[in-house]
């Protein structure tokens, strides 16, 4: 596994080629954080540039990374970078999570859901 780590913005963004969950609980990266996705994103399409992105950085996907898991894709976002995606659906780590396992992100905004 390979893991690279990207200040930006005041917060630590991880790209990794892993994500895991138990079959039961939230979707983890590899680092034991939890992800979740965004209502206002399309299929294979994230909506969430700027603001957003600082407060739900995208978990970003290496370049030509293979799916970890089945369910798992890599899209394209219009700033050129990738990220990881669970069944169309981008992914994002929250700024409000400081530990592994944290879930604080769910129902934020009545938007932001933790992924399983």
């Amino acid at each position: 596994m390979k893991l690279i780590a990207v200040l930006a913005t005041g917060f630590l963004i991880t790209a990794c080629d892993e994500a895991y969950a138990d079959g039961h609980g939230p979707l983890a990266a590899s680092n034991g954080m939890t992800l979740y996705t965004f209502d206002n994103d399309s299929a294979n399409t994230s909506n969430c540039y700027d603001s957003c992105a600082v407060s739900w950085p995208p978990y970003l996907a290496q370049a030509g990374a293979a799916a970890p898991s089945a369910g798992m894709t890599v899209v394209q976002r219009r700033d050129g970078t990738s990220q990881w995606a669970k069944n169309g659906e981008p992914l994002y780590f929250w700024q409000g999570d400081s530990a592994p396992g944290d879930t604080t992100g769910d129902g934020v905004g009545g938007v932001w859901h933790v992924a399983r």
